[in-house]
């Protein structure tokens, strides 16, 4: 059986998410997914909308993942390799060369990034749009 691991904060889930994980799980016959906890996140100085374990829950509904566990710090990496006998890790490019560290370990894969998607954009997006709104309820007033 090949295990294959990804990481990630996964929050605004969108069909990016979901075409990383299908492309990630096409490279063995199990998937686990390193999901950021709320602390880790709080280290990056990163907020996610939905809570580690609203996360947690839409992840284990996607037919790609077989296991989710907690990333709760850089270092766990390789200790998860092993631990999870994972033979291929894979990332995001815009993640490329980060991780070549696990090579000795296992098989590292970058994977491009879907193009016109991503949390970035949508919070951007929503953000104009909130912003839209309040102009258009001030003129209105």
């Amino acid at each position: 059986m090949t295990t294959v691991i990804t990481y990630g904060t996964f929050d605004l889930l969108h069909w990016g998410h979901i075409r990383l994980l299908e492309r990630a799980a096409a490279f063995g016959d199990q998937l686990i997914v390193g999901l950021s906890t709320d602390e880790f996140n709080a280290v990056k100085h990163k907020e996610a909308y939905h809570s580690y374990e609203h996360r947690k829950y839409i992840l284990e509904a996607i037919r790609y993942v077989d296991k989710v566990i907690p990333e709760t710090d850089w270092d766990q990496k390789i200790r998860d390799v092993q631990k999870y006998h994972a033979d291929v890790f894979v990332m995001g490019d815009d993640w490329a060369g980060k991780f070549d560290f696990l090579k000795p370990y296992c098989k590292v894969i970058y994977l491009p990034r879907t193009k016109g998607i991503s949390t970035t954009k949508i919070k951007t997006d929503l953000s104009e749009e909130e912003q839209e709104a309040i102009v258009k309820n001030e003129n209105e007033d």
